[in-house]
């Protein structure tokens, strides 16, 4: 069986893909939009990461390089978790009206208290600092002897990151 143009270009897209992924690693490998073209790109791409990991500078996929490619890539799969800091800084303050991405970890967060305790509300999960979440963060403060702001400033993000900790270590200790 001949090997086919649409078979070639999904080649080149998982190629473009480990590259892409890399890259979000490695800031010495440029980003490349997964497109399924060996274009002039995806050779810079190739290129740099042949330079950064001591492989012969061709441009070009070969054995050599393509091995190299797949093993890099999967040895950021193969390890621990890496922590992800999202809480900008110390004196910063999350307060009501903020969306994004902060605010979905930090109702995440107490969706997950409010699941796992009798005592506490749920939270929605919607991106948004409304009202309910600055109920539940006052809820949440004044359990854990906090000041009852509604906000959350880097005490009450440690406190739900530690108590969500506790939870997680919890569950997992329960499952083995």
């Amino acid at each position: 069986m001949a090997y086919n143009d649409a078979q070639k270009r999904q080649h080149i897209v998982e190629l473009q893909t480990y590259l892409y992924a890399i890259s979000f690693i490695n800031s010495k490998v440029p980003q490349i939009a997964p497109n399924g073209i060996y274009n002039r790109e995806t050779t810079i791409a190739v290129r740099a990461f042949q330079t950064e990991y001591g492989l012969p500078v061709t441009g070009s996929t070969d054995p050599a390089t393509w091995n190299k490619i797949v093993s890099v890539y999967r040895s950021y799969l193969r390890v621990d978790p890496m922590p992800y800091s999202v809480f900008p800084s110390e004196n910063y303050v999350a307060r009501s009206g903020e969306n994004g991405q902060l605010v979905y970890i930090l109702q995440a967060m107490l969706s997950d208290i409010g699941s796992n305790y009798d005592n506490a509300p749920q939270c929605t999960v919607c991106g948004h600092y409304n009202k309910e979440t600055a109920e539940m963060v006052r809820f949440f403060q004044k359990k854990v002897g906090l000041p009852q702001s509604g906000n959350i400033d880097s005490s009450t993000w440690n406190m739900l990151v530690t108590c969500c900790e506790h939870i997680n270590n919890t569950l997992l200790r329960g499952k083995k």
